[in-house]
């Protein structure tokens, strides 16, 4: 299609993705979020879990489950934080503990009722929070609906953690939406794919392009403008080559 080596390509783009990841890191702090909403979303990188032998595990220790864990913040829509990594205690850490270092007040936080946020949340802000957490009641599945349908949600319980959060916020909404939207924004995303990533540095480069994308590029239908200048990270609308920009910037340094 472009006349270009496969591997150039994805050579580039992988030198672009760290750019991105590391622009990132550098513009999201300070910021001025009042309510933050906080999810994970699942993937897989060169195999499925269960499909992960020890013969696949000794040459990449990264095969298997992949979540990426992120925030959003409720009011402007920007993603201000994530993480890629196990779904566990560790990994909840790292990415609460990001969170926290990227605010500049106390905020408004929701997860959902996954119990490592409990220690996470704790840690990471010293109860300088109003933390709830969401948990989602579900049914069982319909019949044959088992493997590809996920259950019908039947009922929310709010249970407030930490401070005094408003019960008309405590929500997970915003983050679910953009985890449908990493879904479909990445193919290697999508249920029952065949574009997963085999190494995790592509996985990552992939998601950090999406989110410096979204984040300063996408114009959100409800804004009007993009997550990025709605937070006050940037004054202008940036363009996809404002990306690629990025690298000629490293290389001039």
């Amino acid at each position: 299609m472009t006349g270009v080596a496969k591997n150039t390509i994805q050579k580039l783009l992988l030198e672009v993705g760290e750019r991105a990841l590391a622009f990132h890191d550098e513009a999201m702090r300070n910021l001025p979020c009042k309510r933050i909403q906080v999810d994970e979303c699942w993937a897989f990188c060169y195999a499925k879990a269960k499909n992960v032998t020890p013969e696949i595990a000794a040459k990449n220790p990264f095969a298997g489950d992949v979540w990426t864990w992120a925030a959003i913040d409720a009011d402007t829509k920007l993603i201000p934080s994530w993480v890629i990594g196990p779904r566990d205690g560790i990994t909840a850490r790292i990415f609460v503990n990001d969170l926290a270092s990227r605010l500049a007040d106390r905020v408004q936080l929701t997860s959902d009722g996954l119990n490592v946020y409990l220690s996470a949340v704790a840690r990471a802000f010293r109860g300088h929070v109003d933390y709830a957490m969401l948990q989602k009641i579900y049914g069982n599945p319909a019949e044959g609906e088992k493997r590809y349908s996920p259950a019908d949600c039947i009922g929310i319980e709010r249970k407030i953690i930490d401070g005094n959060p408003d019960p008309d916020h405590i929500s997970t909404s915003y983050i679910e939406r953009a985890n449908l939207t990493m879904r479909m924004g990445m193919r290697r995303f999508t249920r029952l794919t065949n574009a997963f990533s085999k190494k995790i540095e592509n996985h990552t480069a992939a998601v950090a392009l999406h989110m410096l994308h979204y984040n300063f590029v996408r114009i959100h239908q409800t804004l009007r403008v993009t997550p990025a200048m709605a937070a006050g990270v940037a004054d202008r609308l940036w363009e996809t080559s404002d990306i690629v920009a990025l690298l000629d910037q490293k290389n001039s340094n």
